[in-house]
């Protein structure tokens, strides 16, 4: 059974769920690939999550090149966009679709800097201490090419992976801001761009000695 409040819409978002979100002040985004290198494995699917839990799955066509209604949500500089590791998602926004997204919140980064009391940065460690809910990744290493044959464990993997990503980014934030960290983390948020750069030109370790 498919969780509720989730929609799956075909190539792009459709003009209601874009109107939903361009309403809010932040979006939860992830994204589905073949795998995690940029230029080989593609894109096959986004998920999008408002505050109120309201989940969108576009569904990505091979060799798609456009989604205008999402380009226009990542766009918007009146939307932070939620990630946790920002930096592959935003890299595979670019390489797709010629977006830049922003402005960039990334959970990952944020929990680095906050959370030094641990080691454990992945997304199911910080929504379990964050929020107390365990995540099911079984579906995490799946085949997510054949878009039209997604399995419900899938579809409910893909839609919790943002489901939470946005009580995580005001916990987190309330962290930084405490311990005096939040200006620190808006300046790496604002680095993204420029390792995405790197990461798509396949560049390496360029500031170690």
């Amino acid at each position: 059974m498919i969780l509720d409040n989730f929609k799956i819409c075909e190539g792009d978002l459709d003009n209601a769920s874009m109107a939903r979100y361009l309403a809010a002040d932040a979006i939860a985004i992830d994204t589905e690939t073949m795998g995690l290198v940029i230029g080989r494995d593609r894109l096959c699917l986004v998920q999008l999550c408002d505050p109120q839990g309201y989940v969108t799955a576009v569904r990505i066509e091979q060799g798609q090149t456009s989604a205008p209604n999402l380009k226009r949500i990542l766009e918007d500089p009146e939307i932070t966009k939620v990630f946790h590791f920002a930096r592959f998602d935003v890299a595979q926004f670019r390489y797709t679709f010629g977006v830049e997204t922003a402005p960039i919140f990334c959970t990952k980064i944020a929990s680095k800097l906050a959370r030094t009391y641990t080691s454990s940065h992945g997304l199911k460690s910080l929504v379990m201490e964050l929020t107390g809910t365990e995540l099911d990744k079984s579906a995490q290493s799946s085949d997510w090419g054949d878009i039209d044959s997604l399995s419900v464990e899938q579809l409910n993997y893909a839609a919790n992976d943002v489901r939470y990503l946005i009580d995580a980014q005001t916990k987190l934030t309330d962290m930084l801001k405490r311990e005096n960290r939040w200006e620190l983390a808006q300046e790496c948020f604002k680095c993204i761009p420029v390792f995405v750069s790197l990461d798509i030109m396949r560049y390496e370790n360029i500031f170690e000695h």
